[in-house]
């Protein structure tokens, strides 16, 4: 029966019990808040259930799209590794509104499989929860289950109702006891039942889950009783389709199977069984049925999910040869596959088509030069199994690499990753991000004030001014001895109070008194001066001489106005979606924050230097004027970031209108003044924000001395001239690059030299060939691949090989297919290991342990060979 037919069977089998066939719901939730995606398909009955919304039916059937790629029901990782994950899937499901309950959704179930679909019944067995003795009692008297074939599922997961058997969509909803049937494979496939060790075998597996919807449990784990007993049910077109095409993986069927064919076809390879065909086959239908319903690639919530399946799957066709983008053009195959079914698909296809293929095309761009960094760390791990979360960070945050891409190269290259470290780096990036509009400084105290202070400091720095009020912890006092700290107010000053992203001046307050200004800042209109006496005493009503610290402020002002040419250059460069997002121009650098998916490029931020340099050299003058903000916004300013602004504002326009914005910071007469400007770093502060740190003037000539200098001591360790010592440096990397690649070789050629030898070794038992043996071999891809060998050679073996490197023990067993229904690699480790003080476990067919018991080795030698002999 082809996937097509038995949609069609399901939904006719059920019109037949008089439900309502209900047409699939969007893939983004429309009543539901706390999913991410629709991931069951009862997600659109949720309010139904909750007796919030009435249907003109009480019985419904669906084919209901699902994705499980991001959030708490996430599949990603597994997808491409395992016969049955998808982020992608169809969940054919029936409900129940208040209508009929256990009895008859039962009876529909077992009518549906063994009488449709002509399953055989003694292939199929069932569990229940523990304690629901009503429906163990429907399958056994009624359906005519024997008894040893029902298994009661209980509490196992360390709380009330949190069993395999108690389903719930959520933390919060619909829940209740639930009854699964399992289809049984056979003896030949490793696994065990349900509730047993073996369960996560694949010889049973689960292809019926009936949920009876009881309960709504609150946040605080109240269940209280649903208005009208219900039911959920939910099956896996893909899961059910396998066994009635008789194959054992979801990716034989003859829906995947086209579609790995044309994605085999669009990437150029004729390997049908490669895995990441599986992987393309299977994003291509979460990627387009996400565009479908709304979801567009972006870097946050959904749209961040989307970009990531994206990636992975346009790796995946790197990694098979393709370079050019593909993956779009597999939209016209998924439309032949499901067209018919899902109209939406097919009226939206050329749209979805464009936003992959751009998608593509911007993944391109920097998918290269990412591998290559990946690889060299890869390559540079030494014995460490582990990529450092620094490193995946860097290739998230800069390539747009999503840590779980990593993880997929990371698990090809027998290798894992470091999650805690990674997310130690986005955690720094989060508080990055939580302060990037924020660069208040200190303001000792919370003080309330009214009124205003006159600013004068847009064309004088120095002046007078009466005090008119000192603070001290918020209260007004009438004099600041020496050594007091306070905020001073004056009537007027030129001292510019932080604001606008510019921090507050500093400098003196003459007089009867030396007073240090160490910030200003701003409470409304009024400037807070905060102030030392150095010498004497300052009081309400002493006239004080102010003096802003030039050269602070002629550094801050350099750093401002290149910001406002560093804004309208990004513009130019990324496109018209930048906006400000935050900045801090302090007198020694600046830093903007702005908004962009994706980390920019050398050439980029070259190209930004290059345009802001250009506007610098043109020394344009620098023009203010005030006037009405409607006539601001005819004149094209742009706003800044987090700013308030009144009917009348100031327009700062730099170079022929190259740069309008509204601004009330202190800046350059002329854009020459700034002398030059240099980045220093872009990096990402939060998902769709970057940040770029940038020096001027004297900073940015010491800067480029200092870049000077460091070449001029890589060409004195070469003997060679600055021009040539690039030339040398990549000499040197391509020879180590060769005599890396010498070594790999001759490793391979030792391990398979080795292979030979212990081949030999190899002693006859039942079924083939027992080979025990420690060698010499110093990192874990070396004893890997010599397991490989060793496999390959003997056929039919188990294998079981120690090596020894400083006081640390790696053991790693093999069984061949043939003897895995007799002897289970990871359990030959798990018995072998505590010999040598480590631990470990793997698949049947290869498992791996550490130790730190060198002198065990002996010992796990002499028990292996007796140990195996007695399973086969």
């Amino acid at each position: 029966m082809k996937s097509s037919e038995l949609r069609q069977a399901f939904l006719s089998f059920f019109e037949s019990k008089q439900h309502q066939i209900v047409e699939s719901s969007s893939l983004v939730p429309g009543n539901d808040p706390t999913l991410l995606f629709t991931n069951a398909g009862m997600v659109q009955f949720k309010d139904v259930f909750l007796g919030a919304d009435k249907r003109p039916y009480t019985r419904a059937t669906t084919s209901q799209r699902c994705v499980r790629a991001g959030g708490k029901h996430n599949d990603l990782e597994n997808v491409g590794y395992t016969a049955r994950h998808h982020t992608f899937f169809e969940m054919l499901g029936n409900f129940s509104f208040g209508d009929y309950f256990k009895d008859d959704a039962i009876s529909y179930a077992w009518e549906f499989l063994t009488g449709v679909l002509g399953l055989p019944k003694d292939k199929l067995l069932v569990t229940v929860y523990e304690e629901d003795d009503e429906a163990f009692a429907i399958w056994k008297d009624k359906i005519g289950v024997p008894e040893e074939k029902i298994i009661r599922i209980g509490d196992n997961k360390g709380a009330r109702y949190a069993s395999d058997n108690f389903w719930a969509m959520g933390d919060t909803g619909p829940c209740g006891p639930c009854t699964e049937v399992f289809y049984d494979h056979g003896e030949h496939i490793w696994g065990g039942p349900p509730g047993s060790p073996e369960e996560d075998g694949d010889r049973f597996i689960e292809i019926w889950n009936v949920v009876f919807m009881q309960y709504n449990r609150s946040a605080d784990g109240t269940m209280a009783n649903l208005p009208k007993p219900s039911v959920d049910t939910g099956m896996g077109l893909e899961r059910i389709a396998a066994i009635l095409q008789g194959v054992h993986s979801n990716y034989e069927i003859d829906l995947f199977q086209n579609l790995i064919k044309a994605s085999a076809a669009a990437v150029g390879t004729e390997d049908l069984s490669s895995q990441s065909l599986r992987v393309i086959a299977d994003h291509i239908r979460s990627c387009s049925f996400m565009i479908v319903d709304g979801v567009v690639p972006s870097n946050e919530g959904r749209g961040y999910v989307l970009r990531r399946i994206i990636r992975r799957a346009v790796r995946h066709g790197n990694k098979l040869g393709q370079t050019q983008p593909f993956f779009h053009k597999l939209v016209a195959a998924l439309d032949a596959e499901m067209g018919d079914a899902y109209p939406e698909l097919r009226k939206l296809a050329d749209r979805v088509a464009s936003i992959l293929l751009k998608e593509e095309e911007q993944f391109a761009k920097t998918l290269d030069q990412g591998m290559r960094i990946l690889e060299e760390a890869i390559s540079n791990l030494g014995d460490s199994k582990t990529i450092p979360g620094e490193t995946i960070f860097k290739l998230y945050d800069t390539y747009g690499f999503p840590a779980d891409l990593t993880n997929d190269v990371a698990r090809e290259a027998g290798l894992e990753i470091d999650e805690a470290g990674f997310e130690a780096a986005m955690d720094e990036q989060r508080a990055r991000a939580r302060s990037a509009s924020n660069f208040s400084m200190d303001m000792s105290g919370s003080v309330s004030v009214d009124g205003q202070t006159e600013f004068t400091g847009y064309k004088h720095l120095e002046g007078y001014s009466p005090v008119e009020q000192i603070l001290v912890d918020g209260e007004s006092v009438d004099a600041l001895q020496e050594g007091q700290k306070g905020l001073v107010i004056l009537e007027k000053t030129p001292f510019y109070g932080e604001s606008g992203g510019q921090v507050g001046d500093q400098g003196w307050f003459r007089g009867p008194a030396a007073v240090k200004v160490s910030n200003t800042t701003k409470q409304g209109k009024v400037h807070l001066h905060h102030v030392e006496v150095r010498e004497g005493t300052l009081k309400v009503g002493d006239v004080v001489t102010t003096e802003v610290d030039k050269s602070l402020r002629n550094a801050t002002a350099l750093n401002h106005s290149a910001t406002h040419l560093l804004h309208e250059a990004l513009r130019r460069v990324l496109g018209d979606h930048v906006l400000q997002k935050g900045s801090l121009n302090d007198p020694e650098r600046l830093r903007f924050d702005f908004s962009h998916f994706e980390g920019m490029t050398p050439a980029e931020l070259e190209q930004v230097e290059d345009i802001v340099n250009e506007q610098i050299r043109l020394n344009h003058e620098t023009v203010t004027e005030i006037m009405d903000i409607e006539a601001a916004k005819s004149k094209g300013a742009h706003a800044l970031f987090g700013e308030k602004y009144e009917a009348e504002v100031r327009v700062l326009t730099m170079g022929s209108e190259y740069s309008i914005e509204l601004c009330g910071g202190t800046h350059v007469k002329r854009t020459g003044d700034i002398g030059l400007f240099k980045i220093v770093q872009e990096s990402g502060i939060a998902a769709g924000v970057r940040r770029i740190e940038a020096v001027t003037g004297k900073a940015a000539i010491d800067v480029t001395r200092q870049t000077d200098a460091s070449l001029s001591q890589i060409a004195g360790l070469f003997k060679a001239s600055k021009d040539s010592a690039l030339d040398k440096v990549v000499a040197l990397n391509d020879q180590a690059r060769a005599l890396q690649k010498e070594i790999d070789q001759l490793k391979s050629k030792l391990a398979a030299q080795a292979g030979a030898d212990l081949a030999s070794q190899a002693e006859d038992i039942d079924g083939g060939k027992l080979l025990v043996a420690q060698v010499e071999i110093d990192d874990p891809k070396g004893l890997r691949d010599l397991l490989d060998e060793l496999k390959s050679k003997l056929e039919s073996a188990v294998i079981l090989l120690a090596a020894v490197n400083d006081d640390k023990v790696s053991l790693i067993a093999g069984v061949t297919k043939e003897l895995t229904s007799k002897v289970k690699a990871g359990d030959l480790i798990k018995m072998a290991a505590p010999y040598v003080d480590g631990r470990g476990g793997g698949r049947p067919d290869m498992a791996q342990a550490g130790g730190s018991k060198p002198e065990g080795v002996a010992e796990v030698l002499a028990v292996v060979p007796d140990w195996v002999k007695e399973r086969v």
